[in-house]
Parts: structure tokens; C-alpha cells; sequence
């Protein structure tokens, strides 16, 4: 089973990836530096919220312009679901509320981390 130093490792992996996934969606960071956490798939919706989260997207809210903006993580937990696969929770806060976070992570040898499941609350 995971050890506690282990469990608490993967908590704050998924802080940091739930951290750079909200620069994505604020416009401040490329999707691209996700790539190694995240499949295709997952990096194209990650890309398309982002784009219709614009600001200066056609019908946008006038407030629009404040979400994700400014976005810090303010906990993040994680389980062992079974060996080498977590899942976690993640609160962050930006300009216009505080949002969850869930992710499931799973380890391959030689590959590393890999976020398996993501949802952006």
C-alpha cells in the first residue's frame, strides 16, 4: 500500500497540476506544458474550455473576464485507490469563486505520472 510520504507526494502533484491546468484556462500558460501529465485528449478539452472562457469570446459575460483569473490552490488530498493509483481532490480559488478539483493519477514505470481522469469543477 502507498506511505504516507507517498500519498502526501502525490497531494501535491495534484495541487500543481490542478495549479497549471487553471493558468491554462486564465490564458497564462501554454497547454502544452501539461503534455507530460496529461493524454491528447485530455490537453484538447483542457484547450477548448480554455478558449470559450475568453473574455473576448462572441456572447461573453461581462465578468467572464475574472474566472480562473488569479486561481490559487488552497488544499489538495489524495487516496490510494490501489497500488500506484490515487485519486485526489483539489479546492482552488479564483477572482469569482472557489472551485473542486478531482483527479485520478496513476504510475507507470518508466513513464512516470499520468493524470487518468480529470474534472474541473
Amino acid at each position: 500500500m502507498g506511505s504516507k510520504s507517498e500519498r502526501k507526494w502525490v497531494a501535491q502533484l495534484a495541487g500543481r497540476i490542478t495549479g497549471a491546468a487553471l493558468e491554462v484556462l486564465a490564458g497564462h500558460r501554454p497547454v502544452q506544458q501539461l503534455a507530460v501529465w496529461m493524454p491528447r485528449d485530455f490537453l484538447a478539452a483542457l484547450q477548448l474550455r480554455a478558449s470559450l472562457s475568453r473574455k473576448d469570446a462572441p456572447g461573453a459575460a461581462p465578468n467572464l473576464a475574472l474566472v480562473h483569473r488569479g486561481a490559487a490552490v488552497l488544499s489538495s488530498r489524495a487516496s490510494l485507490v490501489r497500488p500506484g493509483i490515487y485519486e485526489a481532490c483539489v479546492v482552488a480559488s479564483d477572482q469569482l469563486r472557489c472551485r473542486a478539483v478531482a483527479l485520478r493519477l496513476e504510475h507507470a514505470d518508466g513513464v512516470g505520472w499520468r493524470v487518468t481522469a480529470l474534472e474541473i469543477g
